[in-house]
């Protein structure tokens, strides 16, 4: 690469690319952005089938967020079609919706039980709550409180996060069974963020138009050694954080999974976008694409996720597993990255060893641009 670039984004998901964006159209930078797979989007990427139906290779994605600055930010680059998610899931044989909510209670528990137990969690929570597993089991001298929460726990949570992340669930950071709600109500909603929406022409086609840009340039199938240290001045990193560095502290757990997709009649779809099965014994949920593209047809796409552990330089990372033990070692690394400071910045997912939802992603590439780089930029430029 003949040309220099003020910057070099290692990565063109959500983070890189809007760090790329900001750096191009707000701050007159120019840019290199490389990504070592053939698409920009990260795992976010969607594409058509060999149907011609829109899907998402590396599982679904649907956007939510509460901020009115990133969801406005986002919409320079997509219309939107209103979409919110709703999750089902197998339990004993009965499909109940999930998050657990007063409905799933009266599925699965004696009429007379499911009242009872309706009853004492408004009581403590009040209608419409959305307490965590953690406050039910914080209620342990309160027996149907506690009925409530270990019946979730088990039938709901424990089988499927172990399988989902590798690992026992007690050894996970507790941030993760805070993710798990109960709706003391019947809304059967998975998000309930103010804006709930999904990009009109796909997620491929909002990184399309946020990186098309006089002062950015994509390489893709480019990885970070094949671009010599002469082509750029500085650098965003948002691959993962241990690659960074030769894994030389140890390789941070990140979580992987295996997607298998299929075409199905229409008929056979999912009632749903998501169905999970906690109980099952090998993968954790199926999504019905139909849903969330809004697109219709004879047949749809449906994607069923295996997950499995990750091999450095022959699986994809999806998740970073977050524990006592890998929050140790990403803040050996974290160290190490202050030594850059100035060079090379980290951010997104992977780079920060964070479990980031798509908002939050866009929104850390933001706060970075307008926080530090800018300032950066100001610096050099004065």
């Amino acid at each position: 690469m003949s040309r220099r670039y003020d910057w070099m984004v290692v990565g063109a998901g959500f983070t890189g690319a809007v760090v790329a964006e900001r750096l191009a159209r707000g701050l007159d930078q120019r840019v290199l952005v490389i990504d070592r797979r053939d698409h920009v989007g990260g795992n976010v990427h969607d594409r058509r089938d060999e149907g011609g139906r829109l899907i998402h290779p590396y599982g679904p994605h649907v956007f939510h967020t509460n901020s009115d600055r990133i969801f406005d930010y986002l919409s320079w680059f997509t219309a939107w079609r209103p979409y919110e998610h709703r999750v089902r899931g197998w339990i004993d044989g009965r499909l109940v919706p999930l998050p657990f909510n007063l409905t799933s209670l009266r599925m699965l528990f004696p009429e007379a039980t499911a009242a009872r137990l309706s009853e004492r969690l408004v009581r403590a929570f009040g209608p419409d709550a959305r307490p965590t597993i953690h406050d039910l089991r914080a209620a342990a001298d309160d027996p149907d409180l506690r009925l409530v929460a270990d019946y979730v726990f088990d039938k709901v949570f424990a089988d499927y996060s172990a399988r989902q992340w590798g690992v026992p669930v007690g050894d996970l950071d507790p941030a993760v069974l805070a993710r798990v709600p109960v709706v003391v109500g019947q809304d059967d909603r998975y998000f309930t963020d103010r804006h709930q929406a999904m990009p009109r022409d796909g997620y491929s086609a909002l990184f399309a138009r946020m990186l098309d840009h006089p002062n950015i340039h994509v390489s893709l199938n480019t990885k970070m050694a094949e671009v010599e240290p002469t082509a750029w001045d500085r650098m965003v990193y948002c691959g993962p954080l241990d690659d960074y560095f030769g894994r030389s502290a140890g390789a941070l757990p990140y979580r992987s999974v295996r997607f298998a997709h299929r075409a199905v009649d229409v008929r056979d779809g999912l009632p749903v976008g998501t169905v999970n099965h906690p109980q099952a014994p090998d993968f954790t949920r199926v999504t019905d694409f139909r849903h969330l593209t809004g697109e219709a047809g004879p047949t749809t796409a449906l994607v069923a996720e295996y997950p499995m552990a990750h091999t450095p330089g022959v699986t994809e990372p999806h998740y970073p597993v977050l524990s006592e033990a890998s929050g140790r070692l990403a803040d050996e690394y974290r160290a190490m990255a202050r030594t850059l400071a100035g060079k090379v910045w980290f951010a997104g997912r992977l780079a920060d060893f964070r479990y980031y939802n798509m908002d939050q992603a866009a929104g850390r590439a933001l706060s970075l641009v307008e926080k530090t780089l800018a300032p950066a930029v100001a610096g050099m430029a004065a």
